[in-house]
């Protein structure tokens, strides 16, 4: 008997069931290795994603497990990226920069064999009039002081000195509320700060301000107490409201340096600059002056005769007149070097601020620059910076035009369009933020340019296009473009004090708004008998008990305490005449616009809408 092959049964082997079975002990234990994330300031959720090495839908559904929603192109925060690195084993590291074109992101590491003693750079900071410039023009022997308008410092001055064959370079940054950004990156180039505070004035909003940045750069702070020889001067009192603030004079036990000065009578000036050379011999300012020149742009302006200038901290390397050097998104070749007294070199140093001529454009103030051999590669760097800031300006339109639609829509509020000219990049830098810091309800500032130099027929027609007022600070028109200006009807204003500059568009701005109405009751008449005449309607002829009522009031009619209506009078009269108004204790004659149901008793009450004052 034969067996059918279908039904044939095979017998094999059974594999052990490998989910019974326990730890093998000849399997090495996997080891966890250790995962990096690299984080950049501009990464996206897609670049987030790729550097978990998931999907873009995994990455948003982490982030939605956060409770935030998010798109794939969406900006992502560092914060955010630790969280979920955390939960994912992930260790975050900043990205180490290679790109040469992000040169100002990019950390140079000497070695250091080639540092040498550097003069520190010291930054001058305190409130509007307390004797910063006083005291420099002191220390320069100079009359920088005299030229300023309105007695305030409205530019960044950088100087050197030389003290017992020892230099030290000084930043003279201005103290008026406006300059706070220029402050603030007098503050990231400094090596020690002096805090100018007036003895008979004390500690003032922007002495505060001063010393927050000052804190913010981590550096030395010396406070020097000036105008000690004011009658009213009270140096204690200086001394105990710092104190308060942190910073403890020496003599108090603490360690903060207080120096009590004169700027005006050059009292303890000496003992100042001594203060300044011992902290710098304590903490060793050093740098390579043996590499190409890196720093930061202090001003910038344009020079009807030498084009733009730039004036540059060298922080470290040495700066030569024929180097490229790329400023921000601009670049040029060095052609002549100036201190601020006008002498001319051809090499600057590390701390060494530098006057420089030979850019394409006028940089930002606040710039970082750095110098090449070659000028192709320093073109290529700047054409790469400038196409990446126009990516970057691109992006925050569309996001502006986002927010537009999503919230704008709601409220419409009105423009004032600007031209700001002026004479260095700082001034019309610290008038934006200015005007900017203007809150009133309804209204925003929109600069549709903002560029050094002077007022030109280019921005007399963008203003006429734009419908844009023209602000030039420190600079003036031609007669033939302030006639072409008359021409098409566009406002030039011209200043030479910024807060003078905030106080008139403030003033235009309220005048722009739409004016804002209360109604005040004016008077009260009661009706006493009704005339009915077929073309007009009912007339009620009235008493007026109280205040006055005018022909161009808005009523009210009022029956037993209850309106019954609201409108406007139709007509007021005295006997046959038409009046403008009737006052308490006459009679008069009146009808309501579009209504006649009038009985008598009724009481009209007569209103007028008053602006308000903003």
């Amino acid at each position: 008997m034969m067996r059918n092959p279908k039904n044939k049964t095979s017998f094999k082997k059974k594999k052990p069931n490998q989910r019974n079975q326990g730890p093998n002990p000849n399997k090495k234990p996997k080891v966890q290795e250790n995962k990096v994330f690299i984080y950049r300031p501009d990464m996206t959720v897609a670049d987030a994603a790729k550097g978990f090495g998931i999907t873009n839908a995994a990455m948003i559904k982490k982030l939605m497990n956060q409770g935030l929603m998010s798109t794939v192109t969406q900006e992502i925060d560092r914060d955010t990226i630790e969280i979920i690195a955390l939960d994912d084993g992930f260790t975050v590291e900043d990205e180490v920069i290679t790109d040469v074109t992000r040169y100002d992101e990019m950390e140079i590491v000497d070695d250091p064999k080639d540092l040498i003693k550097r003069p520190p750079i010291v930054t001058v900071m305190g409130h509007v009039d307390h004797g910063k410039t006083t005291l420099l023009d002191t220390i320069r022997k100079s009359r920088v002081v005299e030229g300023e308008a309105g007695g305030i410092t409205q530019h960044i001055g950088a100087y050197q000195i030389e003290r017992n064959g020892e230099k030290i370079t000084f930043i003279d940054t201005p103290g008026h509320a406006a300059f706070t950004e220029m402050r603030a990156r007098g503050a990231k180039v400094t090596d020690l700060v002096i805090l100018v505070v007036a003895a008979d004035d004390g500690v003032m909003p922007q002495t505060l301000e001063a010393l927050d940045h000052a804190k913010a750069a981590q550096v030395p702070i010396i406070v020097a107490v000036n105008k000690v020889d004011r009658p009213t001067a009270n140096p204690d009192r200086v001394m105990t409201e710092l104190s308060e603030r942190g910073l403890v004079p020496e003599a108090w036990g603490g360690d903060t340096p207080f120096v009590q000065v004169s700027a005006l009578k050059n009292q303890n000036i000496d003992e100042l600059l001594d203060v300044i050379q011992l902290l710098s011999e304590l903490n060793e300012f050093k740098a390579n002056p043996k590499r190409l020149a890196k720093g930061t742009v202090i001003e910038a302006s344009l020079d009807k005769g030498r084009g733009p200038i730039a004036t540059l901290i060298v922080e470290t390397g040495t700066l030569k007149v024929g180097n490229f050097i790329v400023i921000g998104n601009t670049y040029g070749k060095i052609r002549t070097m100036n201190d601020d007294l006008g002498q001319r070199y051809d090499e600057a140093l590390p701390s060494q601020p530098i006057e420089v001529t030979g850019l394409n454009e006028v940089p930002e103030a606040g710039d970082i620059f750095m110098a090449f051999d070659d000028e192709k590669v320093t073109r290529n760097i700047a054409d790469s910076r400038q196409s990446r800031a126009r990516d970057q300006e691109l992006k925050q339109m569309k996001k502006r035009s986002l927010d537009s639609l999503l919230g704008e829509l709601e409220q419409e509020e009105r423009e004032l369009n600007l031209i700001i000219k002026g004479d260095v990049q700082g001034s019309i830098e610290a008038l934006k933020g200015l005007l900017e810091k203007i809150d009133i309800e309804g209204f925003r500032v929109n600069v549709v340019r903002s560029s050094v130099g002077a007022i030109t027929e280019n921005d007399v027609v963008l203003a006429s296009a734009s419908d844009a007022i023209i602000i030039g600070f420190n600079v003036r028109p031609t007669a033939a473009v302030k006639r072409d200006a008359d021409n098409q009807g566009v406002e030039i204003r011209l200043y030479s004090v910024i807060y003078r500059v905030q106080e008139d568009i403030e003033a235009a701005l309220k005048g722009m708004l739409e004016p804002e109405y209360e109604e005040v009751v004016t008077g009260q008449a009661e009706v006493r008998e009704l005339f009915k005449v077929s073309r007009i309607g009912t007339i009620a002829g009235c008493m007026v008990t109280d205040g006055v009522v005018k022909r161009d009031a808005l009523v009210r009619i009022l029956r037993d305490g209850i309106v019954i209506y609201e409108g406007k009078l139709a007509s007021l009269k005295r006997f046959k005449d038409d009046v403008r108004e009737v006052r308490q204790g006459y009679e008069c004659g009146l009808s309501i616009e579009n209504y006649n149901d009038l009985k008598i008793g009724d009481i009209v009450e007569a209103s007028q809408l008053r602006e308000i004052e903003v």
